[in-house]
């Protein structure tokens, strides 16, 4: 059976479009997308914010009520009877998310098992058939097939086939 490597943040949840959110709602203040490519989104936030974007980030509670992409768990559902499935997310970057990430995928894809769930800091230890992921670093040592999952700081990027959605990714893996 062939192994698919799915990053969750930016690719099966939406922490960019929950901070996005919230800071409208908490300060009104404006998005720049121009600033978010080529890196972070956190860097699209007004500079003088930017610290607590990240300590938001760090905090705990953030990454356990993130939105769920569109036809994410429909999809997924259908993948992990027809490939062996993990999910990797580099959870140790932020430590408080540990929990968060860990109940918040077993809530919304109950059909994954703990087993498929890796929460580590380095993807360069996973292996596997296909990646899908939003970050270049965690594409570029993998020795498969490598999918870039289009967000707003990775538009730039050609070197790699895209997935823009997850109906997409449906008519990729699921023909």
């Amino acid at each position: 059976m062939e192994r698919v490597i799915i990053d969750m943040d930016e690719v099966m949840a939406d922490p960019m479009g929950a901070m996005i959110d919230w800071y409208q709602k908490e300060y009104g203040g404006e998005i720049n997308y121009q600033n978010m490519l080529g890196g972070s989104w956190g860097r699209g936030f007004p500079e003088h914010h930017q610290a607590m974007i990240r300590e938001r980030l760090m905090g705990e509670g953030f990454f356990r009520h993130l939105p769920v992409m569109e036809d994410c768990v429909d999809v997924l559902k259908e993948m992990n009877q027809r490939y062996e499935v993990f999910i990797v997310s580099a959870a140790t970057e932020f430590p408080n998310s540990l929990k968060d990430k860990l109940e918040w995928l077993l809530e919304h894809f109950p059909f994954l098992t703990w087993k498929q769930l890796t929460l580590c800091g380095d993807k360069r230890l996973v292996f596997g058939d296909y990646m899908i992921d939003d970050h270049v670093k965690n594409l570029k040592y993998f020795q498969g097939k490598k999918y870039l999952f289009t967000s707003a700081h990775n538009l730039n990027i050609t070197e790699y086939d895209r997935i823009n959605n997850w109906k997409e990714a449906g008519e990729i893996f699921l023909k």
